[in-house]
């Protein structure tokens, strides 16, 4: 089976995330996160399309980061707590990254992210 993730860098083309698995459809939009027990630096999930998510059920916090159609952050959202909601009605895509991570890589308004998407094939057996 193949699966579809992507890694994120900024506008200097330094690393933000590595291991993002893509949602694109209805089912794992609508899944995300729920059930994962936590998410490493380098992980997270990018929704697509998308403009706004929920936690409930969620048992960690996570940084969301709003994105329009050209990858240009339109809001941030750090250390969303379980049960919290967030939207921005100017994203087309929300991304998922592991608490701490906007502050870390410097996240903010107006920078201008790169995403490369890949397919990966996953062994059905795990």
């Amino acid at each position: 089976m193949k699966k579809l993730y992507c890694r994120v860098s900024n506008q200097n083309n330094k690393m933000i995330a590595a291991n993002i698995e893509v949602a694109g459809n209805f089912l794992p939009r609508l899944r995300g996160l729920l059930g994962r027990k936590t998410l490493s630096p380098g992980e997270g999930m990018l929704l697509w399309p998308c403009n706004s998510i929920h936690c409930l059920g969620m048992q960690f916090p996570i940084d969301v980061v709003f994105l329009n159609r050209h990858a240009r952050v339109t809001s941030i959202r750090e250390y969303m707590y379980p049960c919290s909601i967030a939207s921005d009605h100017k994203a087309r895509c929300v991304l998922e990254l592991c608490a701490g991570e906007i502050k870390k890589h410097g996240i903010e308004v107006g920078d201008q992210l790169l995403i490369y998407f890949a397919y990966v094939t996953i062994d059905s057996d795990r």
